[in-house]
């Protein structure tokens, strides 16, 4: 396999290793932006901004938006913006649930977005987050990430549950309960996991407020199948898209554009928050990127009317075993280029002349591509595309990555899927 795409997959498979939640996700891409020249926003401050400076700026810590600002003002060359969110299906902490039961620790949890619950059983599981700490400036959050199997869901054998094999409806209140091993049978329930944060992080347990904590698979990502161009990894639904961007944005030198990447938060629970896809937060960003310029009201519209939108998230792969499950005329194949996807009912935001759009930055960069649109009677899932269009009054087209086992702990996608669709990003930031 060609070194550039097997270098690449590794980057992607170490910066997944590296965001075990958005917020973690967030902190690396930072990271990066900042490592690239790109400067640090408050939207509480206002802003001085320069034609040609890089800027980024965050939201609850689990979103981002990185922009460069073109040669040229918005109104007279547009935004291009392509999209993804930080988020992945995942089971969050309930930070009062501690129980002991049976000579172990035991804690529930809810189920964030739409996760196989089955996957997440008999897996090395760890806990990463955010914790609100008291401080003498005031509120201060902190990120905390175990790193190390702390506990598991273990299955129920099967001379216990001789209907497993049938198909068992785990309840999410009873068998997801996360088990946390070791000998703690005299410890106080009320307290016992902020001590153990508290530990973590080398402070005094009283100082902690709240905690936004998530478990998560601690298997790292490896390059699988006969020919090694497999990237089997945990949250390639979105963090593939997310490194996209990340590598892309980086690239051009002087765009006569400007170039933003968008890296939203809670898509897997309908994009409905200050830091989702359905805010006012990319929307007021290029308002005050035309104000800041000494544009007006009618030159922000007209902007809008130059842009672009590139909506990237997973596509849905053809499963070799449920070949039924797709469209006979739209079935997408693992490193056979990215997908465009379609739906009648705009779940998708793609037209025929945003895909169109895409179709010729493929061609440009000698990408392959290919094209997607549900069973049509099977209900597709949605993207922040739509909300974004709509939002924005900017065209869109909504394209991803084929994959398999999406929203599984453990996904599959080609590592020169990935690879060409940093390349077309990239030119579509030329």
């Amino acid at each position: 396999m060609n070194n550039k795409v097997t270098h690449l997959a590794q980057k992607l498979m170490t910066f997944i290793d590296e965001s075990p939640v958005s917020y973690f996700a967030v902190n690396t891409i930072v990271e990066t932006l900042k490592e690239n020249g790109y400067q640090a926003l408050n939207e509480s401050q206002q802003w001085q901004l320069e034609l040609g400076q890089k800027y980024y700026l965050t939201r609850n810590d689990s979103a981002v938006i990185a922009f460069q600002l073109g040669n040229k003002v918005p109104w007279e060359s547009g935004f291009n913006i392509v999209g993804a969110h930080t988020d992945s299906p995942n089971l969050k902490l309930k930070n009062e649930s501690l129980k002991n039961v049976a000579g172990c620790l035991k804690v529930n949890v809810e189920a964030y977005g739409g996760l196989i619950h089955s996957t997440w059983l008999d897996r090395d599981l760890s806990l990463a987050g955010r914790v609100a700490i008291n401080t003498d400036k005031g509120v201060e959050s902190r990120l905390i990430d175990f790193k190390r199997p702390i506990g598991s869901i273990p299955n129920l054998a099967i001379h216990l549950n001789r209907d497993v094999n049938a198909g068992f409806e785990y309840s999410k209140q009873q068998h997801l309960a996360v088990v946390l091993y070791g000998d703690h049978t005299e410890v106080n329930e009320k307290t016992f996991l902020k001590e153990l944060i508290a530990t973590e992080l080398g402070i005094d347990a009283s100082l902690i407020l709240e905690m936004d904590l998530s478990f998560y698979d601690t298997q790292k990502g490896a390059l699988i199948g006969l020919d090694k161009n497999i990237i089997s990894t945990a949250r390639l639904d979105n963090l593939a898209m997310c490194h996209c961007i990340q590598e892309a944005i980086i690239h051009p030198d002087k765009p006569e554009q400007t170039n933003i990447g968008a890296f939203f938060d809670n898509e897997e629970v309908g994009s409905t928050t200050t830091m989702g896809a359905d805010s006012n937060y990319l929307n007021a960003l290029l308002d005050r990127i035309i104000f800041s310029l000494g544009g007006n009201l009618e030159d922000g519209l007209r902007a809008r009317h130059l842009s672009f939108l590139i909506s990237a998230d997973g596509a849905h792969g053809q499963h070799p075993n449920f070949t039924d499950k797709h469209d006979p005329s739209y079935r997408p194949l693992l490193n056979k280029g990215p997908v465009i996807k379609y739906n009648a009912n705009f779940r998708y935001a793609t037209t025929a002349t945003t895909a169109a759009r895409f179709i010729n930055l493929c061609n440009k960069v000698n990408a392959p591509y290919q094209k997607m649109a549900n069973h049509s009677d099977l209900p597709c899932g949605s993207t922040i595309g739509p909300v974004s269009s709509a939002s924005l009054g900017i065209e869109a087209v909504d394209v991803g990555n084929p994959m398999l086992a999406m929203h599984s702990i453990r996904e599959s996608q080609g590592s020169l899927d990935h690879f060409h669709m940093v390349n077309v990003i990239t030119e579509f930031y030329k």
